[in-house]
C-alpha cells in the first residue's frame, strides 16, 4: 500500500509552514532568534545501491516513448486523523525509476534526460525549519538535501518550486496518475496516453533483475524471522490472541525493513476463512488453526507475501492434517508447474485440478471434478475463492497495470517472481459441508523465482510440511 501523509496541504505549496489552530503564537522576535546561530551540515552521501539499476531503468523508458516528457510522482502525506498523518511511502513507480523515497518528488523523464523535482531541507532563515509540521527539521526530522540527494542517487535534483513552470513547457507529456492531485492538475489528462504510460510502466517490472532478486530474498528472510518470533511468543499468543502475533510480526518488519508490506492478516479459527481478515481482533484458540498471511517490506520496499496455517496446539489433529495435506499437494503442483515458457494461468489451474479432486474424493462436489474444473462450471471454487497467484515485486500484488496478454493471459519468463498460494475455506455457516469442516480455512503460499529451468522458492525456510511445521513449533517453543 502507498499511505502516506498530510493535513489538507498542496504538496507543490513551499511558501508556508504546516501549522495547526492550536499551535502557538510565533512573535516576531522568536521568529527572528530562531534563525540565528545555527551550524549547517551539508553530507557526501555514498551511491545508493539502486543508483545504477534507477539510470538504466529510466533510459529504457526514455526509449519507450522517443522526445515525450514523462512525470512520476512520489506523492505527498495522508491524513489519518485530524492533524496526524500516515507514515509516508513513496509510489512505487517513481522510487523505481529514481531510488528516491522522499515525499512530494517528481520525476520527470524527457529526451533521455532525468530530473528529480524535489522538497529538500528548508533554509534555516525560513520558519518552515521550526514551525513546519510535516516538513520542518525540529518537527519531522532532517529531510536530505538536493546536494545530498543527487550524490546519493545520480540524478540532477531541482526545487518542486521549479516544477509548474517545467510542466508548462510545449512538448508531449504522459503523468503517471492519481499519486499526486496536485501534479495532476498541472497537465491536462489524455486517458489514453496516460494509461499506456501505466502499462508500460507495470510491465517493466515483470522481469527483476539480479538486485532485485536479492531485495526480494532480504525480505523473505526477514519474514521468516517475524514468524519464527510469532511462535517463540506463543504463550503470549495464547493469552493475548490475534493482536499479539500481528503485533509481534510489525516489530520484526521495523526492526529490520521499512514497514510490513500489506496489513497482516492473523486468522484465528472461523477468522481464517476470511481471506482478508486484517481486524485481528480475536482469540487464538487451543484445538483450531491459525492462518498467518504476513510479509516484511524490505528497506528499498521489496516485499515478501508469505502464509502458513499453524496448529494452535502445536500438533495438527487428523482432520486438521488431512485437509492441509491437501492443500500442500495443490501448492505443490502449482510450484511444480512454475517455469519459464508456462502460462501464468496454468499454475492456478494446476493448483485447482488438485483441490478439485480433493473436494470429489470428500463428497463435496455436485458433479465430478472434471466437471467442476470446466470454466462453464467452476462450483469447486464455492471452498477455494481465490487466484493461486500474482506478481510480487515492491508492491505486494506487483505489476497490477500490466496488460492482460503481459500477465493474467501471458507466460512465465525467467527472472518473474510470483507467489503460489491455494487455499481450502469452509465457511462456519456452509451447510452443503459436514460440520466438523466448518469455519476451518487453510492457505500455504510461498514466493517463487523463475529461474532458466524451473523455479527457486525464496521463502522456503520456513518449513512447509506438516510434520516439519510441527517439529519447527516445537524447537521454537521448548
Amino acid at each position: 500500500m502507498s499511505d502516506q501523509t498530510s493535513a489538507p496541504q498542496d504538496e507543490l505549496d513551499t511558501s508556508e509552514p504546516k501549522i495547526e489552530s492550536h499551535d502557538p503564537a510565533v512573535p516576531p522576535a522568536y521568529s527572528a532568534f530562531m534563525r540565528q546561530g545555527w551550524g549547517d551540515r551539508e553530507l557526501d552521501l555514498p551511491p545508493h545501491p539502486v543508483t545504477d539499476h534507477a539510470a538504466a531503468r529510466r533510459a529504457r523508458l526514455a526509449e519507450t516513448f522517443p522526445g515525450e516528457r514523462l512525470v512520476l510522482p512520489a506523492g505527498t502525506f495522508k491524513v489519518r486523523s485530524n492533524d496526524t498523518d500516515y507514515r509516508f511511502r513513496p509510489d512505487t513507480a517513481h522510487t523505481y525509476f529514481s531510488g528516491n523515497q522522499t515525499s512530494d518528488a517528481v520525476l520527470v523523464v524527457e529526451d533521455g534526460d532525468a530530473v528529480l523535482y524535489a522538497r529538500p531541507r528548508s533554509s534555516r532563515e525560513t520558519d518552515e525549519f521550526f514551525r513546519d509540521r510535516a516538513y520542518g527539521e525540529l518537527w519531522a526530522g532532517r529531510r536530505p538535501s538536493a546536494h545530498e540527494i543527487s550524490s546519493s542517487l545520480g540524478i540532477e535534483v531541482r526545487h518542486i518550486d521549479s516544477l509548474p513552470d517545467a510542466l508548462a513547457a510545449p512538448g508531449k507529456t504522459r503523468v503517471h496518475r492519481g499519486v499526486s492531485a496536485a501534479v495532476d492538475a498541472l497537465v491536462p489528462g489524455d486517458t489514453g496516453l496516460d494509461a499506456d504510460f501505466a502499462r508500460v510502466v507495470s510491465e517493466m517490472r515483470l522481469l527483476k533483475d539480479d538486485w532485485e532478486v536479492g531485495e526480494l530474498q532480504e525480505a523473505c528472510d526477514i519474514t521468516a524471522l517475524g514468524f519464527e518470533d510469532s511462535v517463540r511468543e506463543w504463550d503470549n499468543v495464547l493469552k493475548y490472541g490475534e493482536r499479539w502475533l500481528e503485533g509481534t510480526f510489525f516489530r520484526r518488519a521495523r526492526a529490520m525493513g521499512n514497514d510490513i508490506g500489506y496489513d497482516s492478516i492473523v486468522g484465528g479459527g472461523k477468522h481464517a476463512t476470511t481471506l482478508h481478515w486484517i481486524e485481528n481482533s480475536g482469540p487464538i484458540t487451543p484445538g483450531e488453526l491459525v492462518l498467518l498471511d504476513m510479509g516484511v517490506e524490505g528497506r528499498n520496499l521489496y516485499t515478501a507475501d508469505v502464509t502458513r496455517t499453524l496448529p494452535v496446539d502445536g500438533t495438527y489433529t487428523s482432520l486438521q492434517r488431512e485437509l492441509y495435506e491437501l492443500v500442500l499437494a495443490a501448492q505443490d503442483a502449482g510450484i511444480d508447474a512454475v517455469r519459464p515458457g508456462t502460462a501464468f494461468a496454468d499454475v492456478h489451474q494446476a493448483s485447482m485440478t488438485v483441490l478439485a479432486h480433493g473436494l470429489e474424493g470428500m463428497g463435496l462436489l455436485p458433479v465430478s471434478a472434471e466437471e467442476a474444473l470446466d470454466p462453464e462450471s467452476k462450483v469447486y471454487a464455492r471452498w477455494t475463492l481465490h487466484g493461486t497467484s500474482h506478481m510480487l515485486g515492491m508492491d505486494v500484488h506487483d505489476c497490477g497495470q500490466a496488460s492482460p496478454e503481459s500477465y493474467a493471459k501471458g507466460t512465465l519468463a525467467e527472472s518473474m517472481v510470483l507467489t503460489v498460494e491455494p487455499g481450502l475455506y469452509f465457511q462456519e455457516d456452509d451447510l452443503l459441508v459436514p460440520e466438523e469442516l466448518r469455519g476451518i480455512g487453510i492457505r500455504i503460499e510461498d514466493d517463487i523465482l523463475v529461474t532458466a529451468d524451473g523455479s527457486r522458492n525464496l521463502s522456503a525456510s520456513l518449513p512447509r510440511a506438516a510434520a516439519d511445521v510441527e517439529e519447527w513449533m516445537g524447537s521454537l517453543r521448548s
